[in-house]
């Protein structure tokens, strides 16, 4: 599997109509269909780490926060793709639609913003200042209408 909207078509399509207003709920309805121990999600993962590790994706930025877009809002049932490789805090920032997060452990015993690997979901209205502790993550995050703002700290 590739990380093409085509190769993610159930998750997205899934991902699409989730009321991300309610993260719990919308958290555990992802793992419900999409289980992070599944062969879905275990082959994502693989497919992501490979396109990392041949420089086809998180081929923007420097260690500790290296990112690439897989694809805009347009091509992925109303949510954007991007993928970032990091092992530090990332840059403040707002979820005016929400944000869906898959993360996978890529060295060590990372968190991300406390949380474990697996899914993550933020509500709209959201802000965080992105953190991967213990480790290094790999994540895949969903937009809806790719809408993310970026503040000062």
């Amino acid at each position: 599997m590739e990380p093409t909207p085509r190769d993610l078509e159930p998750l997205l399509a899934f991902a699409a109509t989730l009321d991300l207003a309610d993260p719990a709920a919308a958290r555990a309805a992802l793992e419900r269909e999409f289980p992070f121990a599944g062969d879905f999600v275990r082959e994502l993962g693989r497919a992501l780490a490979a396109a990392c590790s041949d420089g086809r994706i998180c081929n923007q930025g420097a260690p500790p926060l290296q990112y690439s877009r897989l694809f805009p809002a347009e091509e992925g049932h109303g949510l954007s793709a991007d993928v970032v490789r990091m092992s530090a805090a990332g840059p403040l920032h707002e979820h005016p639609e929400g944000e869906i997060d898959l993360c996978f452990a890529a060295a060590g015993e990372p968190e991300f913003d406390g949380n474990p690997p697996g899914w993550t979901v933020y509500g709209p209205g959201s802000r965080h200042v992105p953190t991967v502790s213990g480790g290094t993550m790999l994540i895949l995050y969903l937009l809806p209408g790719g809408a993310i703002r970026f503040l000062r700290s």
